[in-house]
């Protein structure tokens, strides 16, 4: 390798190697190619978190809390006789409050004598399969406020990891073409770190229903079409290849 190249490829890697790889000793007699790539790996989500709810109203306290009770067990009751897990059910939020006469969505309530106001939530996991299933089912025991559903993998790990093996293999791809470009050969990876992008964030779509009807008004619905979403993981690798 002539003097000149040595030179230009001593220059990238000084300004391209971070901090946390300065053990990396660079002379002419350890010669290397420095690389960041980045890559995509994806899959089909296996796995819904579906929020459940309702809202309620009252004439007094004790009656919106009573109301409230028979449609949170309803619901529920309804969910475990499926044979779901409780564990797979946890409870979000649960709320009773005067109704606010200002608020513009509660002003016809207000005008009908409608004094409190109650809502409940949780969160329940299901394979991504039953999500439409489950919807239905709590929607027509009266949860008039369901919807959300977070998109999950259950081994995440695998795919962040495929996310990474792919990353790694397009730098070594690159690292070649380098090394192709100064007349070497390429050696050995001397060292790699991985990063994952703030953006593997879970998904969520809503399919949400605001209304109020009767828990035995909508019993002959049919579920609503739903396809679980593809999840895809980033990985960004930084490695650095010995050359010959």
């Amino acid at each position: 390798m002539t003097a000149r190249r040595l030179t230009t490829l001593s220059a990238l890697i000084l300004t391209a190697l971070p901090l946390a790889a300065q053990q990396i000793q660079v002379s002419k007699d350890n010669k290397t190619i420095s690389i960041t790539a980045t890559d995509d790996a994806s899959a089909m989500a296996d796995t819904a978190v579906v929020s459940i709810g309702f809202n309620s109203f009252g004439k007094d306290q004790d009656a919106t809390y009573a109301a409230a009770t028979e449609t949170s067990n309803a619901i529920i009751a309804a969910i475990t006789a499926t044979g779901l897990d409780k564990d797979a059910i946890q409870s979000e939020e649960q709320n009773l409050s005067p109704l606010n006469p200002d608020d513009f969505q509660n002003k016809s309530h207000y005008a009908e004598g409608m004094r409190f106001q109650f809502s409940q939530r949780w969160q329940v996991t299901v394979p991504a399969a039953q999500s439409a299933q489950l919807l239905q089912l709590a929607i027509t025991h009266g949860a008039n406020n369901s919807g959300n559903i977070e998109w999950q993998l259950k081994n995440d790990d695998a795919l962040q990891l495929e996310a990474a093996q792919k990353a790694l293999h397009h730098a070594r791809d690159i690292a070649e073409h380098m090394a192709q470009g100064l007349n070497a050969k390429l050696g050995v990876l001397l060292y790699a770190s991985n990063q994952t992008p703030v953006d593997n964030e879970p998904r969520l779509r809503t399919f949400a229903m605001a209304a109020a009807p009767s828990p035995m008004a909508h019993k002959n619905l049919k579920p609503l079409a739903i396809s679980p979403d593809r999840i895809t993981r980033s990985a960004t690798v930084y490695a650095v290849f010995s050359i010959e």
